[in-house]
């Protein structure tokens, strides 16, 4: 798992996102949600495709996962299918199907998508992508830390779901890194890429020996970032992306930056999100 090797591997191809400085929160933005995807997750998918792409792929994902493995494998030239809970937003199931992905929707949650996939690997013969619990899946995440380097944080502040994104980031920095966790996450869940059962194995090992630190927000103060991100920053972040930014309040630091890891919101679920605060407001 070296995230320095995967830099290397996806320079040409994954251009580095921005960090830009919020002054709601004294702090750097790095903004994932300007990725050619919409979401880290593409990077990832593509160092781990990169290195072996002799046959089809299969993928299970809440979406974004999805997108970045569509988006690989139509750069390389395979094909891939991917398999998405019920409750994936919208935006990011077309998104799949526009990069010429074969999408199917099975259960009502990550984990169910995530039996099939294996499930349909296993049938097929295609290779199975894992979304967060796979050494060169978190290399590729990891790429994230790489680029933070020359801004020289003291505390980097990341939203957790399977964890990938935290592990890789703190195997590329020597920094305090702290994860971000939505309190009681329900299938309608604001925050729908961090809501799985449980981290993977490899990821939760990296974060105990990497010294992560972990803290929670609501679902509310969510909702709240998403609003103040898109009206004061003009940053379209979905509810997974503004996680990490929702703690910055109670995160303490010289050089603080937190990962804005997707904008793939349904226009629908964002209208919904400034509605309800202007009505809070009146």
């Amino acid at each position: 798992m070296d995230p320095f090797e995967a830099a290397r591997r996806l320079h040409a191809v994954l251009p580095p996102t921005p960090a830009v400085w919020c002054e709601a929160h004294d702090a750097w933005l790095k903004l994932e949600c300007l990725q050619v995807t919409g979401a880290f997750k593409v990077r990832g998918a593509f160092n781990a495709i990169a290195q072996r792409h002799d046959r089809p792929v299969v993928a299970a994902s809440a979406g974004n996962h999805a997108r970045g493995v569509a988006w690989s494998a139509r750069r390389i030239g395979i094909e891939a299918t991917v398999v998405v809970p019920e409750t994936a937003p919208r935006t990011k199931i077309d998104g799949c199907r526009a990069l010429g992905a074969r999408v199917i929707t099975h259960g009502e949650s990550f984990d169910e998508a995530l039996e099939e996939a294996k499930r349909l690997a296993v049938t097929h013969g295609w290779r199975f992508i894992h979304a967060f619990d796979d050494p060169d899946v978190i290399a590729g995440q990891g790429t994230v830390g790489v680029e933070l380097r020359e801004l020289r944080p003291d505390v980097v502040v990341v939203p957790v779901g399977g964890g990938g994104l935290v592990a890789g980031i703190s195997l590329a920095l020597d920094c305090r890194v702290v994860g971000v966790l939505v309190e009681g996450m329900t299938p309608r869940t604001l925050a729908d890429g961090l809501r799985v059962r449980r981290q993977g194995d490899l990821a939760l090992r990296v974060m105990r020996e990497r010294g992560v630190e972990r803290m929670t927000v609501t679902e509310e103060e969510v909702r709240r970032e998403i609003v103040r991100l898109a009206a004061c920053d003009h940053v379209i972040a979905e509810g997974a992306g503004a996680t990490a930014v929702a703690a910055l309040a109670r995160v303490e630091g010289r050089r603080r930056v937190a990962i804005v890891s997707g904008g793939n919101i349904d226009a629908t679920r964002l209208g919904s999100c400034l509605q309800h605060e202007a009505l809070l407001e009146r």
